[in-house]
């Protein structure tokens, strides 16, 4: 009974690796489609810090306009004295 047995599973691994091998087939397939959309990320760019800037120095001085400075009258280019204004036909439009 063992020989039958033993018999028997051979024969039918043997059947069952030629039949294996008799369905074997070559397959050939041709796909045209439509690609799947795509995100391509954009490329990093370098972007420099803003410049800095040192702020300009403040000069600040005593502001000097045209006009009376106590006995002297100043018309932007020279100081006058009293006299030499009013004698020089200039009359005072300024003083109230």
């Amino acid at each position: 009974m063992f020989k039958h047995l033993t018999f028997s599973l051979g024969l039918g691994a043997i059947a069952l690796t030629l039949s294996g091998a008799a369905m074997a087939q070559v397959h050939l397939g041709v796909n045209i489609g439509v690609p799947a959309p795509v995100y391509v990320a954009p490329a990093p760019v370098y972007a420099p810090p803003p410049p800095v800037y040192a702020p300009a120095p403040v000069i600040a001085g005593p502001g000097l306009f045209i006009g009376w400075h106590g006995d002297r009258y100043w018309d932007g280019h020279r100081y006058w004295s009293r006299r030499n204004w009013y004698a020089r036909g200039h009359h005072d439009y300024g003083r109230g």
